[in-house]
């Protein structure tokens, strides 16, 4: 009986292994890093843009942003976000243009449920989690930090 077990157990470790993607890691990691260096320049570009034309620094940060999340919603809008997506995987989350791409998503795709039952209700579908996560973390940090000091 344990041998006939253990040829099941060999064909099917031969049978996964076969039709196993190969992992591509190396590759998404370098997409990963070229693509979010290349958001991270576009924002920066901006900051020295602003810089340059006589913008308060803190006020120049805040336009960084606001540029930023107006061109990750934009390139979501027109479908190019998504194919970058493909390519940068985690390097097109990171930026402040992935949360752009999380809250213009699903607002996009349940615009025909309507403005109310659709955009508004499931807008925040996949960025509040984030958000909850992120605040709540940053919550927690700032009470070790402030005990700790």
């Amino acid at each position: 009986m344990e041998n006939g077990e253990e040829k099941i157990k060999q064909k099917f470790h031969q049978l996964t292994s076969e039709v196993k993607p190969k992992s591509r890691l190396l590759k998404n990691c370098i997409n990963a890093f070229i693509v979010g260096g290349i958001f991270c320049s576009i924002g920066q570009f901006f900051n020295n843009y602003f810089l340059n034309i006589g913008v308060p620094k803190d006020d120049a940060s805040t336009y960084v942003s606001i540029v930023m999340v107006f061109i990750g919603a934009l390139l979501t809008g027109i479908g190019v976000y998504d194919k970058i997506a493909a390519v940068a995987g985690a390097g097109s989350v990171v930026p402040i243009t992935g949360f752009a791409n999380s809250i213009v998503s699903p607002a996009m795709e349940f615009k025909k449920e309507g403005f109310i039952f659709g955009v508004a209700a499931k807008m925040f579908v996949i960025a509040g989690p984030v958000l909850v996560y992120g605040i709540g973390s940053s919550v927690i940090v700032g009470i070790i930090y402030y005990f700790l000091k």
